[in-house]
């Protein structure tokens, strides 16, 4: 039964996408500072995706402001108009592949809309709610 285990694990470990790797490593990372942390949360991720505020420029603004609430759809830049491919790997198999680019615009977009950088409990629990949607 152990060997059998340690396949499953070892094949699994095989399969898992770049991006599981990431938020596994926030979730460790999150675990170092705060013992009680019992996983990332798809609930708070929403929250954290869909709530208004005071943003880049004064300006309200959310994630949904500029991905929309369907990540199926094409996005718009709230700022630069620039159009935003969409988020779901249905329609965009490249979505949320890269860690690289998923680590960039995290940044970038917490500084638009907190006017800070997300916390990697923060950023885990937006990546584990887009995760949940774009799949």
């Amino acid at each position: 039964m152990k060997l059998f285990f340690g396949v499953v694990v070892f094949v699994s470990a095989l399969f898992a996408e770049p991006i599981d790797e990431f938020v596994k490593s926030l979730e460790q990372e999150v675990q170092k500072k705060q013992s009680s942390f019992q996983g990332f949360s798809v609930q708070r991720g929403e929250q954290i995706f869909t709530t208004e505020h005071i943003g880049k420029k004064g300006k309200k603004i959310s994630c949904v402001s500029c991905h929309t609430s369907d990540f199926t759809q094409k996005g718009e830049h709230f700022f630069t108009g620039k159009a935003i491919e969409p988020l779901s790997r249905k329609t965009n198999p490249e979505a949320m592949t890269d860690v690289r680019n998923v680590q960039k615009w995290l940044r970038r977009n917490f500084k638009d809309v907190y006017n800070r950088l997300g916390t990697p409990k923060e950023q885990g629990d937006v990546l584990v709610y887009m995760l949940s949607k774009a799949r």
